[in-house]
């Protein structure tokens, strides 16, 4: 955090504080943003070029990534134990090129640009939010277009994992399963949009927050003073029609490049299980990549069983918000299950409100998109999400997330969707329960907990 603050004291137009709370939420009390321009002379010839090329470089990778994928999946099941660690290397290569194109689109466009909507917004008195989304299809509802086509049977779900397969719970990570492998939590979230009226569908929240966005556009400019304001309204209004929606592309890039990855290194675990050098396929994920590219650990499963008793350890530990150095943590015993909260402050959550709005109803806490039972209506209560969580944000009225800002990713999407979003409550998760009444304020960024199913 340190270090990308650091980063964006050196970017013009933008400062570390700033950076530091729009992705994470919060920067520590401790911390000083030092702006410099030092780098300007440098930063002054390279980044009109950058700045320019960005949006291109990033679609490019996205259409060249998609093929790909789809060819390299298909063909893992098949590969020796040679071509998986070439695919794995593969993989890994394309991860690391679009990782960097991703937080390149970050912090020379989308960033900036963002900031300065907000600027704009704040002077003319809008709802920066409103500007924000209804740009046209979005990557991640894209995925909410297409899963409301299977659960209205105008799209098969084999064809639906063909597009969006390498989304999965907790696709960040390289030993999560990807719906490729196991489409089943998707069956039960199509059940859930079948139970939803057809006028409730994608289509209609879209048109709703172009119209939302065009009218927020107009109060802004019209409040902008003479030709020259009105002139840069109109400038960085198209620059977010243009930068803001990267942020989706670029990360599906890197997605499906880890999905490769994931693929290949599963298939590297079947081959090194059948030859005894590792006691199951999955204990492969306990190994390092430099490990598995070349002849693997002699003892291996040591190794795994060793790293394994360390993991488990880490689960049982509450971390602090922020830390420096060694954090001095918690030891909880055992991992807390879903909606088994505390009362916390007088049942109280507060946070970044990121998708003005407030609504009621009742709370399902989700630490496993995979196990969730999300009804319609439902406020979902998350530590932090993935594209994957976006098909479950769909069903929900509103969002509460433990950690993030105002361009994390269920931000994003809350706005995308329309619907209120309290980002960085920091411990809803631990607070509210299953079935608890709640009051989510996405403006003032407050959750209250108006009642429990036990009457406390």
């Amino acid at each position: 955090v340190d270090f990308m603050c650091e980063m964006g004291d050196l970017v013009p137009g933008t400062s570390g504080e700033a950076l530091g709370r729009q992705v994470f939420g919060f920067v520590p009390d401790s911390f000083v943003s030092r702006p410099s321009k030092r780098r300007y002379p440098v930063i002054a010839v390279k980044f009109p070029p950058t700045f320019l090329r960005v949006p291109s470089l990033i679609r490019r990778a996205r259409a060249t990534t998609g093929p790909w994928w789809t060819d390299e999946v298909a063909r893992t099941p098949k590969l020796d134990l040679s071509g998986a660690r070439a695919q794995l290397q593969a993989g890994i290569d394309r991860f690391t090129t679009n990782l960097t194109l991703q937080a390149t689109a970050i912090t020379c466009g989308i960033q900036l640009v963002y900031d300065q909507l907000s600027l704009l917004a704040a002077k003319a008195g809008v709802d920066q939010a409103a500007l924000m989304s209804g740009h046209g299809s979005h990557e991640e509802t894209a995925v909410i277009d297409d899963l409301w086509e299977v659960s209205r049977d105008r799209l098969s779900l084999e064809q639906f994992v063909a597009r969006h397969g390498y989304h999965g719970p907790f696709e960040g990570e390289l030993s999560g399963v990807s719906w490729r492998e196991d489409p089943a939590p998707l069956r039960k979230i199509v059940d859930g949009y079948r139970s939803m009226d057809d006028s409730a569908g994608p289509a209609a929240v879209e048109a709703g927050r172009t119209a939302a966005r065009r009218e927020a556009e107009a109060k802004l400019l019209a409040a902008m003073p003479g030709a020259a304001g009105r002139a840069q309204g109109k400038l960085v209004l198209g620059l977010a029609g243009r930068y803001l929606p990267l942020r989706g592309v670029g990360k599906v890039a890197f997605l499906q490049s880890l999905d490769v990855a994931r693929a290949a290194a599963r298939r590297i675990g079947e081959l090194l299980a059948a030859d005894e050098v590792l006691s199951e396929p999955d204990d492969v994920f306990y190994l390092t990549a430099p490990e598995i590219l070349g002849p693997p650990p002699a003892n291996a499963r040591d190794l795994v069983a060793e790293r394994r008793e360390i993991r488990d350890g880490y689960r049982k530990v509450r971390l602090p918000m922020f830390w420096t150095g060694d954090p001095d943590y918690e030891l909880i015993g055992d991992v807390v299950p879903e909606g088994a909260g505390d009362r916390g402050d007088g049942g109280r959550l507060t946070g970044v409100g990121v998708s003005a709005g407030v609504v009621e109803g009742p709370a399902r806490v989700v630490t496993d998109p995979a196990l969730a039972e999300m009804e319609p209506g439902d406020i979902l209560i998350a530590h932090t999400t993935d594209p994957s969580w976006a098909s479950l944000m769909f069903m929900a009225s509103a969002l509460v997330v433990d950690i993030g800002g105002q361009l994390s990713h269920a931000a994003v999407v809350a706005r995308e969707l329309g619907i209120p979003c309290v980002m960085n409550t920091r411990d809803g998760t631990r607070v509210v329960r299953d079935g608890d009444r709640l009051r989510v304020d996405g403006g003032a960024g407050t959750v209250e907990i108006r009642s429990r199913p036990d009457g406390e």
